[in-house]
């Protein structure tokens, strides 16, 4: 089985973004109603066809990232925002279930609304069956918060450790020219996560805690050996104890990317993503392959017949535990 840990719902049906541009021009927002069929529709050309035709077989799927835009302050137009996407992914993944798995968007936003957060984190898994979750480290889109080490967190925390859901680190829209969303923003959170959670000691304090670093942890790989050697300059623990709690996806879009990252990172540390459909589409016109068809450059890595199987599948389940239950259950055809 091969498991896409990162997709994104990025072609819901236009009465999504008109309840959204109504909630940000303050009236009376409420979404219209969305047909099963428009449903498929949405999917059935897009993301479903597209895995089939790569060879992949499920998917976690997340609303779009850069639609969920924390930086927006009122907390009660997050939290509607944020049920509504969220609702219409758990449709899909119902329509869907063998092909589809709910991953939330939460509603963040720069202040915290950590109640409302927690609230939905719990709605979403404990009510829907939802697998995992996005965490924004900056949520106010201009790297303005605290660190995600920093106590303020700490209730998110306990809850995403007390349900065993992992949570990847992902970013909303950039709101300072100076870093685009798609070509900067995006990967300077996941190295600056990193690099956070290489100055702490917070997965002493949570160490059920587990964070999935996308887009192959931006410059992790490339710069492992800075970080060791920064972690013996200022005293912080070597990178490769953060390994029992951050993973890495490999939503990377060329071969000596792949190569490089699971050459550094510890195979048990790597899942399979294609980010799809999200960040770069079309096709690299030296090769004719999509850019985003990531499993090309896995299967061509070198990885062992079983350090493959691990990437694509037995890593997803362990990180995913509610995935694996999920997937059991869909077998037997609960």
């Amino acid at each position: 089985m091969i498991i896409d840990v990162h997709g994104h719902y990025t072609t819901a049906p236009p009465a999504l973004q008109a309840f959204r541009n109504a909630q940000l021009a303050g009236g009376d927002a409420v979404p219209a109603p969305i047909s099963d069929d428009r449903l498929r529709e949405s999917v059935e050309g897009n993301q479903l066809r597209i895995l089939g035709e790569r060879g992949g077989d499920v998917m976690l799927l997340s609303p779009r990232a850069s639609g969920m835009e924390h930086h927006v302050p009122d907390p009660a137009v997050a939290d509607a925002w944020a049920r509504v996407s969220n609702d219409l992914v758990h449709r899909v993944s119902e329509l869907y279930p063998q092909h589809f798995a709910p991953v939330a968007q939460l509603p963040q936003t720069p202040d915290g609304n950590l109640d409302g957060v927690i609230a939905e984190l719990r709605r979403v898994v404990e009510e829907l069956g939802f697998v995992g979750c996005n965490l924004n480290p900056d949520p106010s889109g201009t790297w303005s918060g605290l660190p995600l080490t920093d106590e303020s967190w700490f209730p998110v925390y306990e809850v995403l450790q007390e349900l065993d859901v992992p949570a990847m680190v992902h970013v909303s829209t950039a709101c300072n020219p100076n870093f685009h969303t798609l070509g900067a923003h995006y990967l300077n959170a996941d190295t600056s996560v990193f690099v956070q959670l290489l100055q702490s000691e917070l997965f002493r304090r949570f160490p059920g805690l587990r964070f999935v670093i996308p887009h192959g942890g931006g410059a992790v790989p490339y710069h492992w050996g800075r970080y060791r050697g920064l972690a013996i300059r200022y005293g912080w623990q070597d990178p490769a104890e953060l390994l029992g709690n951050i993973f890495f996806d490999t939503a990377v879009y060329h071969q000596a990317g792949i190569d490089l990252l699971t050459r550094v990172v510890p195979v048990a540390n790597v899942l399979f993503a294609s980010e799809m459909l999200g960040a770069v589409r079309g096709a690299d016109p030296e090769t004719g392959i999509a850019w985003d068809d990531t499993l090309r450059y896995v299967e061509a890595a070198g990885l062992s017949p079983a350090e493959l199987a691990a990437v694509c599948e037995a890593n997803a389940r362990r990180v995913y535990p509610r995935l694996a239950t999920r997937l059991e259950r869909v077998a037997m055809g609960a």
